[in-house]
């Protein structure tokens, strides 16, 4: 039976639904836990030293993930809150002072036009024929915590699933809404690889069936994109098997490597020695192409 607990601070698995979001970014599990995008850090393009010093030493807002942080909160209704700057743009002293007062404030700054592009971007996923359905108010709860401990290598892991319908007769369907430059299936076939979002829907679909959310049906997740520029385009994706067995599969790595580094406290970089480089298959078949 699923636990649900009201704490902040994490020593048991369970289901956390009112979890604020700097709590849980900030990982209240002693001892510390392992979230998806941590675990993807940890392989490459990334290595376990990139990971330790990112944990240690939290990054300060970056602006690019502004509209996205807003659309979020006018799609799912949960948040940081946004304030709206006055200007047309960030050129002038006085906007860029507001920028910063609304991250200090723990705010979402945004131009008034780019809170226009994420209200219309928010209507389009509303007049969205199923997307709009899924997302409705009263269809299901967003920015539930959840913590669990990995039975083969016994670290806390922890996810934060974007969005989970009220759970009926049927199969439970975890939802992560994502936004993109495009989303023609080629090009979100190459962000899925590009970012790592088989690994992720993996990851979260394991946490859902090691709290019990999921019942005795085994549960989907499906990611909802949507284009960043007008008209707005939404396209629900759900991966295939393999898709998700390769991303369980970097899981395993990740965790693997984790529990190696907190065992021994030592976080490798790349190496130790100098590595011997080609150039990638497609640079030398471009030079071979140019200069032939």
């Amino acid at each position: 039976m699923t636990t649900i607990v009201e704490t902040t601070i994490v020593t048991e698995p369970g289901l956390y639904p009112d979890m604020p979001i700097d709590v849980y970014h900030g990982d209240p599990v002693p001892g510390g836990s392992l979230s998806s995008s941590g675990a993807r850090k940890l392989l490459d393009p990334g290595c376990p030293a990139q990971f330790k010093y990112d944990r240690d030493n939290p990054q300060p807002h970056k602006r690019e993930f502004n509209l996205g942080h807003a659309a979020h909160l006018l799609v799912l209704g949960e948040g940081p809150e946004l304030e709206v700057i006055d200007f047309p743009d960030w050129k002038k002293v006085a906007a860029r002072e507001l920028r910063d007062l609304a991250y200090d404030e723990g705010k979402v700054p945004l131009l008034v036009k780019e809170y226009e592009q994420v209200a219309a971007m928010a209507e389009a996923i509303r007049q969205h024929p199923t997307a709009g359905r899924l997302f409705a108010p009263d269809a299901g709860v967003a920015e539930q915590s959840l913590f669990w401990q990995d039975r083969r290598f016994g670290t806390w892991r922890r996810a934060r699933p974007d969005w989970m319908p009220h759970r009926g007769d049927g199969r439970l369907v975890v939802v992560d809404y994502k936004t993109a430059r495009a989303v023609d299936p080629s090009a979100l076939q190459r962000a899925v690889y590009e970012h790592g979002y088989h690994a992720q829907a993996a990851w979260y679909l394991d946490g859902v069936k090691a709290l019990g959310l999921a019942g005795d049906e085994a549960p989907a997740f499906v990611f909802v994109f949507q284009a960043k520029t007008a008209p707005y385009l939404v396209h629900l994706v759900e991966l295939d098997f393999p898709a998700l067995t390769l991303g369980a599969a970097r899981n395993e790595r990740a965790l693997r490597a984790y529990a190696e580094c907190e065992r021994t406290g030592i976080w490798p970089g790349f190496n130790d020695r100098i590595t011997y480089l080609p150039l990638p298959p497609w640079g030398e078949k471009k030079d071979h192409e140019e200069y032939a």
